[in-house]
């Protein structure tokens, strides 16, 4: 084995066992670049690119291994991309050396190759690398209903954020960091999305598949890398869904593993460090019962918000966007389907929807021919369709009867109560 094999080796095993340690896959890419291996290059630089989008020398390279196989135009964009990011460290944007190139038979073919990128698409692959999307721009009204919701946040946390003079005078200021919680299929990564859009912030939204690994660790590490990244983008919202799979009750878990991934999230969430300026940390989960009591404190997610099922008029607007777009017969009434869909998510509304199209395209295909869908599709549909919401507050019921002596779920106990008296 040549000494280049068996250093390639030895790193490609380094990365295995540390996947998201991007210094150290830098290096590999370095060191594949050097050997003229381009298509590993290439994989292992767009990995690293995945992790830390704005590294200069990931993004160097990424120039060099593109041009090395005939896109020079990808290179091209790669190189404005390294300039816009950081101008005092690129390097120069000169194709690699023609001794450098790959071979003409390994370069992709002319019908592959991007084609010239002008200055807008520069500025959208910039966009996105930053992760600057629409979706970040989603405002609070434009989600249908959740008015008690919508008013809360409004009032403790925009309020400050816009006019900080008012919230000085209060004592009124953003801190620690906000749980939503409620049925599934309500809106609650919406609600985040839309607080991000409304301070004009980076929205980072944290999947369980990003935290936990397998390797003794790692997941801790995976934790401490999201907030470090979150933190050099400042001001930005971090947003975990299903907070209760990464924040578990330490006095249920059985592994050490689980217990140290709570540890690591309470220490990131200190509210003694200064490290978190400019960061505002959401949770979302549908059970907020099972999170740590440590995680609920003043400083890391003191604050919390019942997100319920639309209700008449949300769902009235939920089924018109559902509908949008789609052979309706004039004799739909959504109305009517708003007043028979009580206790209906907005994932719920939403099948009820495809169910009545999947049922129109049915008779469509036999009478070959459109058949709009009609009111007695969606009614159908909207009957036989049993609310997602019912199982959660069935279980939701037994929490606040019996397991909610401190009152922790007030506004839940509210809505119940009216609940129970439609």
């Amino acid at each position: 084995m040549e000494h280049g094999d068996a250093l390639v080796e030895a790193m490609e095993r380094a990365v295995e066992l540390a996947p998201h340690d991007v210094a150290l896959r830098s290096e590999l890419v370095r060191i594949l670049v050097d050997l003229g291996r381009w298509e590993p290059a290439r994989d292992h630089c767009m990995r690293g690119l995945w992790l830390a989008p704005d590294r200069p020398e990931l993004l160097s390279a990424a120039r060099t291994i593109a041009d090395a196989l005939g896109a020079h135009a990808t290179a091209a964009g790669f190189a404005r991309l390294l300039d816009a990011l950081a101008p005092a460290e690129a390097a120069p944007s000169e194709r690699a050396p023609e001794s450098e190139r790959a071979p003409e038979s390994e370069r992709a073919p002319e019908s592959e190759r991007a084609p010239d990128i002008g200055e807008d698409d520069v500025d959208a692959f910039l966009a996105q690398v930053l992760e600057e999307d629409e979706r970040g721009r989603v405002r609070l009204d434009d989600i249908a209903g959740l008015d008690l919701v919508k008013d809360r946040l409004r009032s403790s946390f925009l309020t400050p954020m816009d006019d900080r003079g008012l919230g000085e005078r209060y004592g009124v200021t953003p801190r620690g960091g906000l749980l939503l919680y409620g049925p599934p299929g309500c809106g609650k990564t919406h609600v985040a999305r839309a607080l991000a859009g409304e301070l004009g912030l980076r929205f980072f939204s944290v999947g369980l598949h990003e935290v936990l690994d397998m390797w003794f660790g790692a997941s801790e590490r995976n934790l401490h890398d999201l907030f470090q990244r979150a933190r050099d983008r400042a001001p930005a919202v971090l947003f975990f869904d299903e907070l209760d799979a990464v924040g578990y009750r330490r006095s249920r878990l059985q592994s050490s593993a689980g217990r140290n991934v709570v540890a690591q999230l309470l220490d990131e969430l200190d509210p003694v460090r200064p490290r978190n300026e400019g960061l505002f940390v959401l949770g979302a989960t549908n059970a907020p019962w099972d999170v740590d009591p440590a995680l609920r404190r003043p400083g890391r997610f003191d604050r919390q918000l019942f997100v319920a099922p639309p209700d008449r008029t949300a769902r009235l607007q939920l089924f018109e966007l559902a509908l949008r777009g789609r052979p309706i017969a004039g004799d739909v009434r959504v109305e009517v389907l708003a007043e028979v869909t009580e206790d209906f998510s907005g994932a719920d509304v939403r099948l009820v929807c495809d169910a009545a199209a999947e049922h129109a395209m049915g008779e469509a295909i036999a009478a070959g021919t459109e058949v709009p869908i009609r009111q007695e599709h969606l009614v159908q549909a909207a009957r036989s369709t049993t609310p997602s919401t019912g199982p959660w507050f069935e279980s939701a019921r037994n929490v606040v009867a019996f397991g909610d002596p401190s009152g922790t779920y007030a506004d839940l106990k509210e809505h119940l109560e009216r609940r129970g008296r439609r």
